[in-house]
């Protein structure tokens, strides 16, 4: 159970706009920005950071999402590896390749430059950190410095969503369930520690 109850969106007229630019991305609110709406100015302010990473840049969308779900996984948040498994399928990252995301090191599906970018997403996502400068090196014989910047930028991101969804133990809402259910199921993923 949540431990602060998400706001109804319709509460929330002043925060329409935001809304329907995050459920056009999406196709629904996520129930942590309904939650930060006890906040009204932090629903802005994240949306602009999110969608300057998630949208912008260089990097390709469907690797921006594997990013997350690795970082995600190695914080252990069941919110987030919902989300973004959900969010790389929409992006094109086929369903075999998503299922083998844990195993980016051994697998052919995975680029030398998309698993040296992977291997710092899982290293961050530890706790310490156990990023070295030989993973850095590696990254930057794949990716130019902004390249390398995004990819952290992507992996920082899901380090504070990753923190907010399992402390306030956001609701798990039912597109993403479904979908992590289907295709990450008999991969162990569990449908959320807080369901």
């Amino acid at each position: 159970m949540t431990q602060i109850p998400e706001l109804e969106r319709a509460e929330l007229p002043e925060l329409e706009p935001v809304f329907q630019m995050v459920e056009d991305s999406m196709g629904f609110v996520p129930n942590s920005m309904l939650t930060m709406a006890h906040w009204p100015e932090l629903v802005p302010a994240f949306s602009g950071f999110a969608g300057t990473v998630i949208g912008g840049g260089e990097i390709d969308a469907g690797l921006k999402q594997l990013l997350a779900f690795i970082v995600s996984n190695a914080a252990g948040c069941c919110y987030c590896q919902a989300h973004t498994s959900h969010n790389a399928s929409r992006q094109g990252v086929t369903a075999e390749k998503l299922q083998a995301a844990f195993e980016f090191e051994t697998s052919e599906l995975f680029t030398p430059a998309e698993r040296a970018a992977l291997r710092i997403a899982l290293h961050a996502g530890m706790v310490p950190n156990a990023v070295t400068a030989e993973h850095t090196a590696e990254l930057r014989q794949h990716y130019s410095d902004k390249q390398c910047v995004e990819i952290v930028a992507v992996i920082s991101l899901f380090g504070f969503l990753n923190r907010w969804n399992d402390t306030m133990a956001t609701t798990l809402e039912s597109h993403p369930k479904h979908f992590a259910t289907e295709a990450l199921g008999q991969h162990g993923w569990l449908a959320g520690k807080h369901d």
